[in-house]
């Protein structure tokens, strides 16, 4: 195994030519992210050019923020669409808004079995290796590990943790026999990327966020020498934080702990990168970041304090807006919106069971779909918005809709249709969520950048 870039070499960072839409910034000739970058979910490929603006009013305040589109293999089957149609969407929205900075198109959680159909058409791969964790490596792979890396064996100081850590060889055995084969896994990954595109030509990250506990420091620091042993160029890693990250609500959990746990890895992150010749860049990734108003103030705080990027995952907020904005419409696109609820409540069952890990839904908080269909434009909009402030906002509604794009795919053409119909009403939620409560206050908002 090769180190991921030489610790003897600095890195030259080479300015992206600006007046070129496709042009990225390059350190030492590879693709470099970007400081801040957000990665969004167009699942019905109609909303690039809507969020693109968020970033654009991000931009006009002084901060860049780089979208990053991503679809999951698991999206393109639910939706019927392919790899493509992500690449031309944001390839369009680029062009039409006159976009000059990067952008890229994510691989969202692949494995080696589904890459295969996004290498023509993605720049930025999320390797998601959160089976492998926990599963054997095999003892001389983990042996290997341990010799090669004495300095993890006894007293660890991490500046910006004020306690060191005293580690043992067991302890380091025990992290390394948890956490090697994912590595392994994830390189096997990688190499099968660089033999198609070429090494320096993508954006790695690595996802170990859906997995039961999170990562202390020092298994963090484990992992990341690993994956310099591995020579994987991360630019960005999703490790499990404390608390639930359910789709579409709050985060829910202890703040005070979160806060705690972003810092502490943004201090080891800093420290191997140091350590280990990984790639100046690297940064957190924050998964399921979307709608997680309560912890946007402590991640700014850290950013601020390490003076350290940051990559948010967003997570099917952009079509919550889409359902929003037909409700918000009234007359067909307001009955369209109740007929997606009423699908999404006889077919709940099947809808939440491949996302039951990242939701809480309690049914008895579901109105009936008799009740929706009596509702208001208003009634209905306020119950969805993520509006906490608001009395009738339905935390257990949002998340049901929020799996239930299964019932819009299968509408097919009257859904898409009904999307241009109301485009203004579309256009201007998907807008306003991303940047009003996403961007503005954790990158924008007394100045992250």
């Amino acid at each position: 195994m090769t180190p991921a870039c030489s610790a003897n070499s600095p890195p030259v960072a080479v300015p992206r030519n600006q007046a070129d839409p496709s042009s990225k910034m390059s350190v030492n000739g590879k693709l470099a992210l970007e400081k801040f970058s957000l990665g969004v979910g167009d699942r019905f490929s109609h909303q690039a050019g809507d969020q693109l603006r968020a970033c654009m009013l991000a931009a006009q305040q002084g901060v860049e923020i780089i979208p990053v589109w991503n679809k999951s293999n698991r999206e393109h089957v639910t939706i019927g669409s392919a790899p493509a149609q992500t690449r031309q969407a944001a390839d369009a929205a680029v062009a039409g808004l006159g976009w000059t900075r990067a952008y890229y198109v994510d691989a969202d959680h692949i494995r080696l079995n589904t890459v295969d159909r996004f290498i023509p058409y993605s720049d930025f791969y999320t390797i998601d290796v959160a089976d492998s964790i926990g599963k054997a490596a095999g003892s001389n792979a983990v042996r290997g590990f341990v010799d090669r890396h004495p300095e993890l064996t006894g007293r660890i100081e991490i500046p910006g943790i004020t306690e060191p850590f005293q580690t043992t060889r067991a302890d380091i055995e025990r992290i390394a026999g948890k956490y090697l084969l994912a590595i392994l896994e994830a390189e096997q990954i990688y190499r099968h990327i660089a033999a198609a595109k070429g090494e320096g030509h993508f954006i790695t990250e690595i996802s170990m966020d859906e997995t039961d506990d999170p990562q202390t420091p020092v298994e963090l620091l484990v992992i990341l020498a690993a994956i310099a042993d591995a020579g994987i160029p991360l630019q960005t890693i999703a490790p499990k934080f404390t608390g639930r990250f359910n789709k579409g609500v709050d985060y829910a959990g202890n703040v005070v702990q979160f806060e705690k746990e972003f810092n502490d890895d943004l201090a080891v992150i800093r420290f191997a990168v140091r350590q280990y010749g990984l790639p100046e860049n690297l940064k957190l990734s924050v998964h399921s970041g979307s709608d997680k108003f309560s912890i946007y103030a402590p991640i700014r705080r850290g950013l601020k304090r390490f003076g350290a990027g940051l990559h948010l995952k967003t997570a099917g907020t952009s079509w919550l807006e889409e359902v929003i904005g037909l409700a918000e419409s009234g007359g067909k696109g307001l009955a369209l919106a109740k007929e997606i609820y009423a699908g999404a409540i006889d077919h709940a069952d099947e809808l939440c069971a491949p996302y039951a890990t990242v939701i809480d839904i309690d049914l008895k908080q579901l109105p009936s779909k008799e009740t929706v269909n009596g509702w208001t434009a208003e009634q209905y909009v306020a119950a969805l918005r993520h509006d906490p402030k608001n009395a009738s906002y339905n935390p257990h509604l949002r998340q049901l809709l929020h799996v239930g794009y299964k019932i819009a795919a299968k509408m097919g053409d009257r859904y898409l249709d009904a999307l241009k119909e109301n485009e203004a009403f579309v256009s201007k939620n998907v807008t306003e969520n991303l940047y009003e409560r996403h961007l503005k206050p954790l990158f924008v908002k007394n100045g992250a950048a």
